[in-house]
């Protein structure tokens, strides 16, 4: 299988970084943006890639890429004259590729995940293309594919209306149907060969599977915005402030046993205190029906009462009703 690197195109999203280079050769982090798509094929175990570009900058690459040797693989070149498509550049490697199976890739792309299994697999299918999604959050700034199932329906160019949030990532794996199939495209409202209707073709016909990213997507190309995203994905990747997703796993595995047995523990402790609360209520209930069966057969004796007694006053020298006549003659 042969390996395409495009990097064409006029830059003009991130002008004026790109007045006087090519956008691919504009650092993320601490290499320039190419390096990571030329990284990717030869993981994937691509070792014959040919280099795209605008004849603008053709030398600038030929100056930091050399022939290969430095990467341990083989460099072509070739130029664009004019800025006609992702489809019309790709139609200029068509010699190179020698009626093999091709992985096309944008140079502004970068992927987190290790696409070689997806390779190996596309190496032995006898016919079609594979492409790569990732869900985003500005769907209609790219091509949009819509699903059902293991199906892709169709894939949309830049969507005015919400189809899904499934974008097509910048590489493509296609069989030698794809050198026809471009000669017959037209060029779309904007005058280029889109790469999207190479796509469709495939979707039509039935044969066109593919990934969904695990890992983070970042489009150098597509803003400033979208450049500086991808220098600190970059960047937190190689100052290891991401987690890898398999501690990820293992963390979130931990976490709900963690969970699970809180719920289990404190499960156990209010069995116990209902268990509690039932046996105290039984004994209370007990204890209660006793003291009530005593009252029951106990005899109540009736309480004996005596009558008050008048208490004669003896000591007060007043025995009779005072006489105020009688009181003043004695005295």
């Amino acid at each position: 299988m042969k390996g395409i690197i495009l990097a064409g195109g006029t830059g003009s999203r991130l002008f004026p970084l790109t007045k006087i280079t090519n956008k691919h050769l504009l650092p993320v982090y601490n290499k320039p943006m190419i390096y990571y798509p030329i990284e990717s094929l030869i993981k994937a175990g691509i070792t014959d890639i040919m280099i795209i570009s605008g004849k603008g900058h053709a030398g600038q690459f030929l100056e930091l890429l050399g022939s290969g040797h430095d990467f341990g693989v083989t460099f072509s070149y070739a130029i664009q004259e004019e800025a006609g498509g992702i489809a019309q550049a790709l139609a200029l490697a068509q010699d190179f590729a020698d009626n093999e199976k091709v992985i096309v890739y944008l140079a502004d792309n970068i992927l987190q995940d290790d696409i070689s299994d997806a390779v190996k697999e596309f190496k032995s299918t006898p016919i079609g293309a594979k492409i790569f999604l990732k869900s985003v959050k500005n769907p209609s700034s790219y091509g949009v594919a819509r699903i059902s199932g293991e199906k892709i329906e169709e894939i949309i160019e830049k969507p005015r209306e919400f189809i899904s949030d499934l974008a097509v990532a910048g590489v493509y794996l296609y069989d030698n149907q794809v050198w026809d199939v471009i000669k017959t495209l037209k060029p779309s409202g904007r005058g280029e060969l889109e790469i999207t209707d190479v796509n469709n073709f495939y979707v039509k016909q039935g044969t066109m599977s593919y990934n969904i990213l695990k890992g983070w997507w970042g489009d150098g190309g597509e803003s400033i915005d979208s450049w500086l995203e991808a220098n600190n994905l970059v960047a937190g990747l190689n100052n290891n402030t991401q987690i890898p997703e398999i501690d990820e796993k293992m963390i979130k595995d931990f976490s709900d046993k963690i969970v699970e047995q809180a719920f289990r523990l404190a499960g156990k402790e209010i069995t116990k205190k209902i268990e509690f609360l039932q046996n105290t209520t039984k004994q209370n209930e007990t204890t209660f029906n006793d003291i009530k069966a005593e009252i029951k057969t106990e005899e109540i004796k009736p309480i004996e009462t005596k009558p008050v007694e008048e208490k004669k006053d003896t000591d007060s020298k007043y025995q009779h009703p005072f006489d105020i006549n009688s009181y003043y003659s004695k005295n």
